[in-house]
């Protein structure tokens, strides 16, 4: 139904009086969910980085990471959530039935909140295609960095200690920070070293951490020490002393390689998944598309949910809501799985789960305006005229 012109200066006011509602409670509800979501999130980080010894520089930069992780999903949530509690305001306080009476209607409504759900479209769109991988790949750096790095940076002061899977055994009787608190200290070291089917016991009386600045390489420089290769009675021992001894414990070239070379999926480049014929890659990139598409499809749907009768069941919209978009993000991740293990085309995909939601939505909306009846009159109207003809016929 077209409006008058008469209503469109009372059109713009409350476009525009429905658009500050559904600001705030944006706001609110983003609050309240990301409070207790990143809330939640502070505590695995740093409990997962305890385990793993990371230093408190990189914690923060890691719980950021986590929360640019999980901002679209939060921003998509609280905007649907928003958007059927001031529909549903509107329904409750009488003032859409006015509205409705004016000859506004859902589409008005879908209309008139436009300008919000188009930003938080481009700006989680944004997020999904490039800040969100760019936060990934520096989080699984740090990590990385972290795993090879913390093995020696944080040894145990008289606890003998495995690395590389029991190739490496240590035992350092005293420990100390260096100069830079990051370089370590070690009195009366013991290390066991099984190289191939070699076995090399290195004894020596300090010890010191350090990282060669030009290869990136970790070393520790050993001092006054023997080694002994092979066990005592054995034919082909050796034993040498020194004075100084480095032992190459990473090798920074190797790691460096390692690191790009294990850099996630999910850290890629948009524009490289665009290009890519793995499945992997494919999923990721309809993954990241996925998350703004919901947002559009979302928000017509929080409209038809706030539709309610004043006398109705109070939050059923809401509740309705929460459902629906548990199941939605659910069909997503199977479909992305479904996809990355080949059982479904590209072409399929995770476009069948955005189809199945727009066919939901249409019938919703066709139900709520009474349209199925229509359909459903129209199709006993085709019958009984046919039932007609067959009985003049006869």
């Amino acid at each position: 139904m077209k409006l008058p012109s008469i209503f469109k200066p009372c059109n713009t006011i409350l476009a525009k009086y429905l658009m500050r509602n559904v600001l705030i409670l944006l706001a609110a509800v983003f609050i309240v969910i990301g409070l207790v979501v990143f809330g939640n999130q502070l505590v695995l980080v740093i409990k997962e980085s305890l385990k793993q010894g990371v230093s408190v520089t990189d914690l923060f930069p890691l719980i950021g990471f986590k929360m640019i992780r999980d901002t679209p999903l939060i921003l998509s949530l609280s905007l649907f959530l928003a958007i059927i509690l001031a529909v549903s305001r509107l329904y409750k306080s009488s003032e859409a039935i006015v509205m409705n009476s004016l000859g506004l209607g859902d589409k008005h409504f879908m209309k008139f909140i436009q300008p919000i759900v188009l930003s938080i479209f481009l700006f989680v769109l944004f997020l999904t295609a490039v800040i969100v991988p760019w936060s990934k790949q520096q989080r699984a750096l740090i990590m990385d960095q972290t795993e090879s790095a913390s093995k020696f940076s944080f040894i145990k002061e008289g606890e003998f200690q495995e690395f590389k899977n029991g190739d490496i055994v240590f035992y350092a009787s005293k420990v100390s920070s260096g100069e830079d608190g990051n370089d370590q200290e070690m009195e009366e070291i013991f290390i066991y070293t099984l190289v191939g089917e070699e076995s090399i016991i290195t004894l020596a009386k300090q010890a010191q951490k350090y990282t060669d600045s030009i290869s990136n390489s970790v070393y520790l420089r050993l001092k006054d020490g023997t080694r002994y290769h092979g066990f005592p009675g054995e034919e082909n021992k050796k034993i040498l002393k020194f004075g100084l001894y480095d032992l190459q414990i990473i090798d920074g070239k190797v790691e460096q390689s390692v690191t790009s070379s294990d850099i996630k999926t999910e850290g890629k480049n948009s524009m490289d998944l665009f290009y890519s014929d793995d499945l992997k890659e494919i999923a990721e990139l309809q993954w990241r598309l996925s998350q703004p598409i919901s947002i559009l499809l979302l928000s017509a749907l929080g409209i038809l949910l706030g539709k309610a009768s004043p006398r109705g069941g109070k939050n059923l919209g809401m509740l309705f809501g929460v459902v629906i978009f548990i199941l939605y993000n659910n069909a997503l991740l199977i479909a992305k799985s479904t996809l990355e293990r080949g059982e479904s085309l590209p072409v399929v995909g995770l476009w069948w789960v955005h189809l199945f939601m727009l066919l939901f939505i249409f019938a919703f909306y066709s139900y709520r305006h009474g349209k199925f009846a229509h359909y459903v009159d129209k199709i006993a109207e085709q019958f009984s005229i046919k039932d007609k003809t067959n009985v003049k016929q006869a």
